[in-house]
């Protein structure tokens, strides 16, 4: 199926970005030290004498490495204690020292003190308090007079005995968020290497799509690209046929696909080096010609992304963005996703820019500048029909404006 109602040539293409995975990786010591540098410079900004990082996503970022990074998304079992000046430390888990070997941001490691109540059971506070000891030690006399500690996941117990210590406590996400925003070039680099076994895979599900191929067959393709690649895991399982697009957020399951099915990805990623691809693609399964109804609702989702895109432009507003947004018409206005665009790096990150329907309500204002790396989707779906179609770029905000990153084609017809 193809678009022909929008021209593309005003869009450019990556030339970082190859078809082949295994395009050379930047230089880990300086993308380590690339990353160290912004964190240290967000939380000096935000006058705090250090930061301890819990999410498995703001350790990598700190400090290069990675241990059990789904497992220690929902249980607390190491974290990173980054001053704004000094010796990083690791506290990982048990046993694990010697993955941190190679990565110079790393200037000691120890062994993580847990308390989450599978490891804890009835001893949570204890285990609470020597932990906040331990902080406060490497904490040492303020330099900022006000002992502030930035901290990105912190439940009652620890918030308390580092209290009892006088420690000031602020939300170390969003000082995290203000590091990530804007991509060093050696991140580009590997965001590229990413998006590059990504549309590997993309590739491989095209050449395997054929009706009688289950929705779980189809989608295991990507996986396997990304893990031969060096890439981690999926944050969704987004992958959808026929009847089973509409609406939209179902999961990938063992429903067979039928020929004339539209068959609706969003990649969702966390690819080679910890980078996370988000990006979207709808094919039409079979032989066929799409329906003229197929081809509206294709047409509304492209021109609704290729419009969105060209506003990703160093110095709008966010609120510029909303106001000159193109929302898909009616009747496929109405479940269209609330996201114009989102950050994204080593997962979605800020900003996230609402639609005109949604802004005024749980949005907020901000500037795009160039060096960040921007998702912008699009979706429509009508309430009640049969089908829905997902379009998704990543894009690149230069100082000449936005590159798309990914060389696999948005409007394309598999066989």
């Amino acid at each position: 199926m193809t678009a022909t109602s929008l021209t593309t040539g005003s869009l450019k293409t990556s030339s970082l970005n190859t078809s082949s995975p295994g395009i050379t990786a930047p230089d880990a010591t300086a993308l380590e030290s690339g990353r160290l540098e912004r964190l240290r410079a967000a939380l000096a900004a935000a006058e705090c004498d250090a930061g301890v990082f819990y999410d498995p996503i703001n350790i990598r970022y700190a400090t290069g490495t990675s241990n059990m990074q789904v497992y220690s998304l929902h249980n607390p079992c190491r974290y990173a204690y980054v001053p704004v000046m000094g010796p990083v430390v690791l506290f990982d888990f048990k046993g694990c020292e010697h993955l941190s070997d190679g990565h110079h941001n790393v200037a000691e490691v120890r062994n993580a003190i847990s308390w989450y109540h599978f490891v804890a059971g009835p001893r949570v506070d204890e285990f609470a308090t020597n932990w906040a000891q331990e902080i406060v030690a490497l904490l040492g006399p303020s330099t900022t007079g006000r002992r502030r500690l930035a901290v990105d996941r912190l439940d009652p117990a620890g918030l308390h005995a580092l209290q009892r210590h006088g420690v000031d406590v602020i939300d170390g996400q969003a000082v995290a968020d203000r590091a990530k925003v804007i991509k060093t070039p050696e991140e580009v680099a590997m965001i590229s290497s990413a998006m590059a076994a990504c549309d590997d895979g993309i590739a491989r599900m095209r050449d395997a799509l054929r009706p009688g191929i289950t929705e779980q067959q189809l989608w295991a393709h990507l996986h396997a690209a990304n893990i031969e690649a060096g890439g981690e895991w999926f944050e969704t399982r987004l992958l959808t046929s026929g009847q089973h697009t509409n609406p939209w957020y179902q999961e990938c399951s063992n429903k067979v696909i039928e020929g004339g099915d539209l068959v609706a990805f969003d990649t969702d990623m966390i690819g080679v080096g910890g980078y996370s691809i988000d990006i979207s693609r709808t094919w039409l399964a079979g032989d066929d010609a799409p329906t003229d109804e197929q081809r509206r609702i294709y047409d509304a989702a492209y021109q609704q992304v290729q419009h969105n895109i060209e506003l990703m432009q160093p110095g709008n507003t966010f609120r510029d963005v909303v106001e000159h947004a193109l929302l898909p018409p009616e009747p496929y206005h109405s479940l269209t996703n609330a996201c114009i665009a989102h950050g994204i790096g080593l997962c979605n990150e800020y900003p996230l820019i609402l639609n005109q329907d949604h802004f005024d309500i749980g949005g907020y204002d901000g500037v795009i500048e160039a060096g960040m790396v921007l998702c912008v989707e699009s979706l429509a779906s009508e309430s009640g029909a049969r089908e829905s179609v997902k379009l998704e770029q990543q894009v690149l905000v230069t100082n000449d404006g936005p590159v798309v990153l990914s060389t696999t084609p948005l409007a394309d017809t598999p066989t």
